[in-house]
């Protein structure tokens, strides 16, 4: 007489297994551009950022969806906002 096997005990593994990837990837990431979002949102005129590009700028106007950046005396560009990836603090900047 063989013995039946449950559904369920052969999709454990897998089961484990999701469990495990979501809890060390998933939920991480996600909370790390939670708080990304966060400081994207808080960025003000004055702040020192630097841009995916590696660019260092001081942040001269604020718009809803774009920031303006002096990177130099006479030099402005304008970005969006999800191109800032580091709010610099005073003390970083090592000058």
């Amino acid at each position: 007489m063989e013995k039946q096997v449950n559904p369920l005990s052969s999709m454990f593994p897998f089961l484990v297994i999701f469990f495990i990837f979501y809890f060390l990837l998933i939920r991480p990431q996600q909370k790390k551009e939670k708080e990304r979002q966060k400081m994207i949102a808080g960025v003000k005129k004055d702040d020192q950022v630097i841009t995916s590009g590696g660019i260092y700028g001081t942040v001269v106007n604020v718009r809803a969806d774009s920031v303006e950046l002096r990177i130099d005396d006479n030099t402005k560009v304008q970005l969006a906002k999800n191109a800032i990836t580091t709010v610099v603090k005073p003390e970083k900047l090592g000058a």
